[in-house]
């Protein structure tokens, strides 16, 4: 294996010149720059982060542990996540806990349950010298998974973190709330139906308040009829359309694309028709929303945004030489409205 002071040999350059262009370090011209890169390149020379770690005490690694893959979210927060370190030389170690496949919705209150996963998995990273670590939550919700003391930065990522030492980043899920129900406004509806999501969740809350907020802004008064709950499955989707067709509502916002799924279903085998008859909007800008007929106007959750920005404030943090606290608590990132065909606007 090829070492830098052999690549410095062969370019005619100090180790620590090949040093700083490896590390992306600036005052080196930029002949001298391509010339290493092109030396390195032939040679195929890759960095031994293990020596590096020893050195430094610093193994420019950073350990992602995600409470399931298979969630929607998940894999795009992910992604993001790993392109950004690699970008700035950090590699990453994924952990996957697999809580949803192992417990389906049992564990979201247990925490025995959670913490016969996660400290292991926590343990097995510390093991090989990360120098910092990023959770990744399924669904909205506080969660308790670092401690006062512990030894290195780490980031929670679509969750709240119980503990104020460590920065969350999440969805803005009041203002996609909001946006939603403010486009309806705008398009003639003041007769405006939810079908929430479960009763108890952060989401739904949330979404909830945004709802609530643009109502009050524009003076039309909040009907409790209004509002369903669901719990984020089709089915209830199309149970509580039914409710809601009843009320002789004009739109409804469904708070996500699957239970608007089950909304369509229902319409379909009334013979109503969406986007003229009824208006119906959803939120998570699913796959399904555009393939399904109309195709359907939604709220885009922007997660490779969220995972971007929870890898940059780690590897600021890590960048730092000290701590110095300059990170906000809470990072909530906007979600982008996608306006399809199954919103009609009425005079």
């Amino acid at each position: 294996m090829i070492t830098v002071k052999e690549i410095a040999q062969l370019c005619g350059v100090s180790i620590t010149t090949v040093s700083n262009i490896l590390n992306n370090k600036p005052k080196v011209s930029e002949e001298t720059r391509q010339k290493v890169l092109e030396v390195v390149k032939q040679t195929g020379y890759k960095p031994n982060y293990f020596a590096q770690g020893m050195r430094k005490q610093k193994t420019r690694t950073i350990g992602i542990v995600v409470e399931d893959l298979n969630i929607f979210s998940t894999p795009p927060i992910v992604e993001a996540i790993m392109a950004y370190c690699e970008e700035h030389n950090f590699r990453t170690v994924l952990l996957n806990m697999r809580l949803y496949d192992k417990w389906q919705d049992t564990w979201y209150d247990d925490t025995q349950k959670l913490h016969s996963v996660l400290e292991p998995s926590i343990q097995e990273l510390l093991s090989i010298k990360v120098d910092g670590i990023m959770y990744i939550a399924g669904h909205c919700r506080i969660v308790d998974c670092f401690p006062d003391d512990f030894d290195i930065p780490a980031v929670v990522v679509y969750a709240l973190s119980k503990n104020s030492l460590y920065p969350s980043v999440v969805i803005d899920d009041e203002k996609g709330g909001y946006d939603m129900t403010k486009y309806l406004i705008s398009m003639g509806h003041k007769k405006i139906g939810v079908i929430a999501g479960t009763i108890d969740n952060l989401h739904t809350r949330n979404r909830n308040l945004g709802y609530q907020k643009a109502l009050f802004e524009e003076g039309i008064l909040f009907n409790p009829d209004y509002l369903r709950y669901g719990d984020w499955m089709r089915e209830s989707g199309y149970r509580e359309m039914r409710s809601l067709v009843k009320q002789g509502v004009t739109a409804v916002f469904c708070m996500n694309d699957i239970m608007a799924s089950g909304a369509y279903d229902y319409l379909y085998e009334q013979g109503i028709n969406i986007g003229q008859d009824i208006s119906l909007a959803g939120f998570d800008n699913n796959e399904l929303s555009q393939y399904i007929r109309p195709n359907l106007t939604t709220c885009d959750i922007q997660l490779k945004e969220i995972g971007l920005k929870s890898a940059e404030i780690l590897v600021d943090t890590l960048e730092k030489e000290e701590a110095d606290g300059s990170y906000e608590e809470i990072y909530r990132i906007p979600c982008q409205l996608v306006v399809r065909n199954s919103i009609r606007k009425i005079e």
